[in-house]
């Protein structure tokens, strides 16, 4: 919410008090709200002040701040030194936040490169065309000349046009954006409850109060200059804040045209792309370190106070500074860090429960008769195994699996149920504490009715739209695309998406035939120790070849699924990144999570039997380790999950910090020798970009992992604890990156998290589903839980889920070529031949008919019933809750109905103060004051 009170702050090395003092020349209205109005309220000076950046004074009778040095080229010249090398005038900090005039701010900069041939001829023409454009809708221009005696780019070559938004177009673009200002302190008492009071109690969390004080609420109205005076306002120059006026201004450079001769040569994303501009962007507010301690001279600011309070490794355990970030960088930016924030604070719950599962697991290990039985399968007389491939394989002892029965009871063990089923709760509850969250959010920060009221078309739609209609809203005639255009378009995008799914499937295949012949190649080494690590060799090296090929895919189909999109032309932006954020997070999902849904669901599904074992492409179907197939499971997710997180924070981080030193080199060295100053236009010009839609890969990976959080976390209880580490790093990472990498993005607004609240609720929809079909067919859960109710316990269990085989009746060509046991057998078998082997199922044997068990049908029936009873109560569970949380608290809904009251009521009063003017005008003079009066 726009606050009247803009925090100023005191320069480094300054001894003026810090505080803003009056203007002698402009009287600050009162502020008043929707209780009346002046008749005759105070004049107000045309003059455009300025809030000092570093000490908070206003110049006075339009003299520039004590504290900022005029520019060389608003001085007398003088001779130089070196007429060879020529210096810049040093200039003071903060000084390069402002024209030469030292008054007015920069809110916008342009920036593009000199040259001499032809193409640079019409570019020139195009942005001069564009810069008077600019003039005409009242912004003021002043360019840097790149000449070394200016104060212009370090490499000489850059021009910047800088970019400066005056009163009179402020007050005009805030009108027509309907932009809510501050007409009155919110008067809404704070409701008490268990969690108000929990929120005062002091914590190590709490950020700095000396720093960040509670900003007042405000109720608001869309702005209207004729009443201006009804507003909370100071003075003009810091009525609008500085995110307000970059954003304003940046919705004009989006429809200035550059060609008048042709309706779709506008915007300034038109501009760059035709490298007429090279960047565009508001900068950042000064620099985000200072010589002195924050404790001893406090924020020089806002970036700075970001800094130290926010974006710092030191403040990974704090809360976010919310409402500064989103003053800063916009709501739309501020709502990503809200749901980030949110995000990881529901993460903890997880994170604690699967660390008592898993620590459940580990202690319960040394006494589950079930891995006690395997691992001390030694004996060769009862435990010889068929061999895992043909031919080359040889028979094996089932005790060499000890390893893996171990890691697998960590995962799988008699609280998985639990926390599988806690794990679907938790994400239903996190989506719907969400949802109130945001809407706290989106009154506090003028949200609601956003994309209804304010979203504009999108200059690719109006220039490429060939239709027209009647807007039902305004009854104005917009661009249109009618359904019989519209639709090869879409089938154009749904084909091009099939087609990426068919290549993604290719590549899971392929790493399935790797895995089938890797496998066989490991297990068949002579190589007693290598070959009985063939399931974890295998699954690690897959795993990471799994993982290079879903980044490069990834990044391939980023750029496919801009071109669908760009295809559909769609009419406001939010449509458009709804469509391009489903595109990527369904492709996303095959991509990511096709590999786990193999181990998981396919993988020893269908094994067939010795003697007709089953094969994909010719090839012996990889089988289960007798232990199951959850710990390959495990591995594969861990891989992917935490090798993703590294990859992506490596990219997003050090990637912009290598090229931004390398960028800003040319400038450093100058600053440091002496040739004059480094700007603040130019330190901004050599960071990275944020892009068009540079949230979407950061809401993309948490939704990523928000999938392996909820969807396979059966098998990976840890999962929630990887993830909350990440995130701690994530939000200090992505707030650092913010801060010093990046530009300043202009201040885009949303109203939510667009297209991700419904992905993220299909996701915890579709965990419920994945999680029993985990638990049923994956895990050995209902296996057990069939022998312990026939048996009455878990001893023999082992037995019991293993065939029987006779070596005679082996598929021909998939014996193997030594079929004696090993020289090491016990027993005095050493040398003979083998005659029985067990393997993993449910078979009749050892000699044919090969047919499945009547304990396979018992064992599949109870999957099948925990699958539909865990479904169906949790589901019930589920609507339950999502019925009992409402999505908007109360007291919102009651600032909501008292700020409509306001507004009401200062409609009447601009009613009843129309018919007194009227009244007023049609009497003799004499009668005027009496009449008025009476009526009153």
């Amino acid at each position: 919410m726009p606050k009247p009170d803009r925090q100023s702050y005191k320069k480094v090395g300054d001894n003026a008090e810090s505080g803003s003092q009056p203007n002698p020349d402009m009287a600050a209205p009162p502020a008043i709200g929707f209780e009346g109005l002046q008749e005759d309220p105070p004049p107000k000076s045309e003059h455009i002040g300025l809030e000092a950046y570093g000490d908070g004074r206003s110049p006075k009778n339009g003299a520039a701040p004590e504290n900022i040095e005029l520019s060389e080229s608003n001085k007398e010249d003088e001779p130089l030194k070196d007429d060879k090398q020529p210096k810049k005038a040093e200039k003071k900090e903060g000084a390069d936040l402002y024209f030469h005039d030292g008054i007015r701010r920069i809110d916008y900069i342009l920036a593009y490169k000199k040259g001499d041939s032809e193409k640079d001829v019409r570019r020139a023409a195009k942005r001069h065309e564009f810069e008077n454009n600019l003039r005409e809708e009242g912004i003021e221009l002043e360019v840097e000349d790149p000449e070394p005696s200016q104060d212009g780019s370090a490499d000489g070559n850059t021009v910047f046009v800088k970019l400066h938004a005056p009163w009179e177009f402020l007050s005009r673009q805030a009108e027509v954006l309907k932009v809510k200002m501050p007409i009155k302190e919110n008067d809404m008492e704070e409701p008490i409850s268990i969690l108000n009071c929990l929120k005062k109690i002091p914590s190590p969390f709490d950020l700095s109060e000396e720093f960040i004080k509670p900003e007042p609420k405000y109720f608001t109205a869309p702005f209207v200059r004729e009443r201006e005076d009804e507003f909370v306002m100071e003075d003009r120059e810091s009525f609008f804040g500085m995110s307000q006026r970059n954003r304003m201004v940046h919705e004009i450079l989006e429809k200035c045209r550059y060609d008048p001769d042709n309706k779709t040569k506008f915007g300034i994303d038109h501009m760059i792309n035709n490298g007429s501009y090279v960047a565009a962007y508001p900068l950042h507010e000064g620099d985000y370190k200072s010589k002195h301690s924050m404790l001893t001279h406090g924020p020089q600011n806002d970036r700075h106070l970001l800094y130290e309070e926010w974006a710092r490794p030191g403040r990974w355990y704090k809360y976010q500074p919310l409402d500064l970030i989103s003053d800063y960088y916009g709501e739309k930016i501020g709502l990503y860090f809200a749901w980030l924030g949110f995000y990881t604070q529901m993460l903890t719950i997880a994170a604690i429960v699967g660390l008592v599962v898993f620590l459940y697991g580990c202690i319960s290990l040394p006494f589950d008769p079930v891995v006690s039985e395997l691992c001390e399968a030694k004996s060769w007389v009862n435990y010889t195994m068929c061999p895992q491939c043909n031919n080359r394989c040889t028979y094996w002892i089932l005790e060499s699996s000890c390893f893996y029965s171990q890691l697998t009871y960590l995962f799988d063990n008699g609280a998985t149920v639990f926390f599988a089923a806690f794990m679907s709760l938790w994400a239903t509850m996190f989506c719907e504490f969400w949802k109130r969250r945001q809407n706290e959010l989106d009154y506090d920060w003028d949200l609601f009715g956003f994309e209804e009221q304010e979203e504009n078309c999108r200059p690719e739609f109006e220039a490429l739209a060939p239709d027209k209609r009647v807007n039902p809203i305004t009854k104005l005639y917009e661009p249109y695309v009618k359904f019989y255009r519209r639709f090869p378009r879409f089938m154009a995008s749904v084909l091009g998406i099939v087609f990426m799914i068919f290549l993604v499937l290719a590549a899971v295949v392929g790493v399935i035939v790797y895995r089938i012949a890797i496998k066989t190649a490991v297990a068949a080494s002579g190589d007693a120790f290598i070959s009985s690590q063939a399931s974890i060799i295998t699954s690690i090296t897959a795993s990471c070849i799994s993982l290079v090929v879903i980044m490069v895919l990834q990044n391939l189909y980023d750029r496919i699924a801009t071109w669908l999109t760009d295809l559909e032309l769609h009419r406001t932006e939010t449509e458009y990144e709804d469509s391009y954020t489903f595109k990527m997070y369904f492709f996303a999902f095959v991509n990511y999570y096709s590999s786990s849904f193999y181990v998981a669901f396919f993988k020893g599904s269908f094994p067939g039997n010795p003697s007709e074992y089953g094969k994909v492409f010719g090839l012996r179907q990889e089988e289960c380790d007798p232990a199951g197939c959850l710990q390959e499971l495990f591995v594969n997710l861990a891989i992917v999950m935490c090798g993703k997180q590294f990859f992506n924070n490596f990219i997003e981080i050090f990637l912009p910090l290598i090229l931004n030193f390398w960028r800003s080199r040319t400038g450093r060295k100058e600053q440091k020798a002496g040739k004059g100053s480094y700007d603040q236009w130019e330190k901004d010009f050599d960071r990275s970009e944020l892009g068009p839609r540079g949230l979407f890969k950061e809401y993309l990976e948490m939704a990523v992992q928000f999938g392996f959080v909820t969807i396979f976390v059966a098998s990976f209880p840890l999962a929630p604890f990887f993830a909350l580490i990440n995130n701690l790093m994530e939000i200090r990472l992505d707030a650092y990156k913010f801060v010093t990498q990046l530009r300043r993005p202009y201040a885009a607004r949303a109203q939510d998290i667009g297209a991700w609240y419904a992905i993220l609720v299909s996701v915890g929809n579709f965990a419920v589903l994945s999680n029993a079909c985990v638990i049923a067919f994956t895990s050995s859960f209902i296996s057990r839980e069939v022998y312990k109710y026939q048996f009455d316990k878990l001893e023999g269990y082992v037995d019991w889920t293993l065939s029987s085989f006779n070596t005679t009746f082996f598929e021909e060509g998939t014996g193997p070529d030594i079929d004696t046991y090993p020289d090491f057998a016990d027993g005095g078998l050493n040398g003979t031949r083998v005659e029985l082997c067990k393997y993993r199922g449910f078979v009749l044997g050892p000699n044919p008919p090969f047919d499945l068990k009547l304990d396979y049908w018992k064992v599949f029936a109870m999957r099948l019933v925990l699958v539909l009873v865990y479904e169906h109560v949790i589901f019930i569970v589920k609507f339950a809750l999502e019925y009992m949380v409402p999505d908007m608290p109360d007291f919102v809904k009651n600032e909501i109905k008292r700020e409509n009251y306001l507004a009401q009521q200062a409609l009447e009063e601009i009613t009843r103060k129309d018919m007194v003017a009227k009244r007023r005008s049609k009497m003799p003079d004499g009668e005027k004051g009496a009449s008025a009066s009476g009526y009153q």
